[in-house]
């Protein structure tokens, strides 16, 4: 009788063990400098607890079971009842439950020192654990900037936005423990041009309420507990606040049309609406909603920046991790000299966008120091423009680093690649950021003269060359030369900032291929770098 062992047809080995089990925190040493540099670490226990959890091999499971079963739209009762709901699968509950007690959702707004800089490391490392889950709590903790402008409903609602804690119930939010925040702004007819928005708001008579008929392309997870949206009222393009169920504990006319179904973002519900006959109450002054949603916007652009370089960072640990356990050609990948050449460019640009989201950060925090004024201003949509315009074709570099076993989708890379381009997009498209820079340049010149004399006190003449450059570029009126512009600006404050935090093995090799205006398509081309110096900040 053969034995059941001769029917194997292969013994493996030469595979890398799983990336799991990793503490997202202790274990990203350039995360912990940024946090430490820039004002953080008030919740340094904290973020060492999330990141345990974040990168543990239960809730890297949970993230995959999430974006493996999508959410379902149910917009029916069996007895045809109207309800608009959307079921997720449990994994995603768990997921949402982890970041609301790690404060995701509101860590911005409360009365601690760093607490920005700290938020921005626990998104950085949620984006890793699964990336979905993170736009409701990034519109929520964006909301309460926009609430402020009505008193009457902040008081309502912020305690429960506040709240440490996760409630997934399809209940009003008065019986709720805590409530999220969601937003719509585009048309079908007009995208990023809000102004071309169509949906309609008549006032009832009673103060503040106003009766919505329209639609929206893309409302935002949908089963947030209430929304803000742009409408036109009487008086102009105007922002709103709708809540899922009315004061009578009544669903109000939110109709889910259909979920969006996208290349990544899989986990997270993304719907077509319309309002008939919905219930909102003003936020702000009629004809002035894009000023007052702006609020909101410059938190959310902010966060796609930090949560495209925590995707950035998964790339990079996997591949590292990859090469330090696969041998080829009788050598460790991480030995070869190829593979140390890419890996220690895909270093540096992500040391780059830890830097520059992290010092964006400390903007937020201490927006009364002038400089920080200005980079929030000025650098926002700079740096939300390159990161997240850098993360896609960083993270393709990152999965061929691991073959043929980065591309299937049971290793950790399709999802973090599916989702690569998504924060480029959201919040602002490549085109209107760098639109948003010129107009920060025109609107706020002392704000451009601040930045650009931070960039001219570097001491490196090829940044103080190119902040002269820059500063002409903007003050201009041409549109056409405006990515190269913008781009340049952010290497500038990336070469600025890594000169003065990061080692010079990192700094000089930054300088010399991002500042030297040579085209660059793809990783691997340092010449002259101490790639040994480099890879040794990349350790995990």
């Amino acid at each position: 009788m053969t034995s059941h062992s001769s029917f194997e047809t292969h013994e493996v080995f030469n595979q890398p063990p799983a990336f799991e089990n990793i503490n997202l925190f202790t274990s990203d040493p350039i995360l912990q400098a940024a946090v430490k540099r820039e004002g953080g670490g008030a919740a340094w226990d904290d973020l060492a607890t999330y990141g345990e959890l974040a990168g543990s091999a239960h809730m890297l499971h949970a993230g995959r079971l999430a974006n493996e079963f999508s959410p379902q739209l149910k917009a029916f009762t069996p007895r045809g009842e109207r309800v608009d709901t959307v079921e997720f699968h449990p994994a995603w509950h768990e997921v949402m439950a982890a970041s609301m007690e790690a404060g995701m959702h509101c860590r911005a707004f409360e009365d601690t020192p760093g607490r920005n800089v700290d938020r921005a490391a626990i998104i950085y490392m949620g984006y890793q654990m699964e990336p979905g889950h993170t736009c409701p709590l990034v519109m929520t903790n964006a909301a309460l900037s926009v609430l402020r402008h009505q008193p009457e409903l902040e008081d309502v609602w912020k305690p429960r936005i506040m709240a440490r804690c996760y409630d997934g119930a399809d209940i009003p939010a008065r019986e709720k423990a805590s409530v999220t925040i969601g937003m719509g702004m585009t048309e079908k007819q007009g995208g990023s041009d809000v102004r071309a928005n169509t949906t309609r708001a008549e006032p009832t008579g009673s103060a503040g309420e106003y009766i919505l008929t329209g639609h929206k392309w893309f409302l935002s997870a949908p089963m947030c507990d209430a929304f803000f949206v742009l409408a036109q009222a009487p008086g102009g393009l105007s922002c709103f606040f709708l809540p899922r169920f009315l004061p009578d504990d009544s669903r109000n006319s939110i109709h889910l049309m259909r979920l969006k179904s996208k290349l990544g973002n899989r986990s997270n519900a993304s719907t077509e609406v319309e309002f008939a006959g919905a219930h909102g109450w003003l936020v702000g002054e009629e004809g002035r909603g894009v000023r007052t949603i702006l609020n909101m916007v410059a938190y959310t652009r902010f966060d796609c920046a930090v949560a495209s370089a925590g995707l950035m960072r998964w790339g990079l640990a996997n591949a590292v991790h990859h090469a330090h356990h696969r041998t080829a050609f009788q050598k460790k990948l991480i030995d070869q000299p190829l593979m140390k050449s890419v890996l220690a460019d895909l270093t540096l640009d992500m040391q780059a966008a830890v830097a520059l989201s992290f010092r964006l950060a400390r903007a937020f925090d201490r927006p009364e120091n002038e400089l920080n004024a200005a980079f929030a201003r000025v650098m926002t949509p700079a740096i939300k423009y390159w990161i997240c315009k850098a993360a896609p074709n960083f993270t393709y570099e990152a999965m061929e680093c691991l073959g043929g076993g980065g591309y299937v989708e049971e290793g950790p890379m399709a999802w973090a690649f599916r989702e690569s381009p998504l924060n480029a997009i959201w919040e602002g498209s490549g085109n209107v950021m760098c639109l948003d820079v010129m107009r920060a340049a025109h609107r706020s010149p002392e704000a451009l003269d601040v930045v650009l004399a931070w960039l001219e006190a570097s001491g490196e003449k090829r940044v103080q060359d190119g902040a002269r450059a820059v500063g002409q570029a903007l003050r201009g009126t041409g549109e056409g030369d405006l990515r190269g512009t913008v781009e340049h600006l952010v290497y500038l404050a990336a070469a600025t900032l890594l000169r003065e935090s990061a080692p010079d093995a990192v700094a000089d090799a930054f300088i010399s291929t991002r500042l030297n205006g040579a085209f660059r398509t793809t990783y691997g081309y340092i010449p002259g770098a101490d790639v040994a110096g480099i890879l040794a900040t990349a350790s995990l």
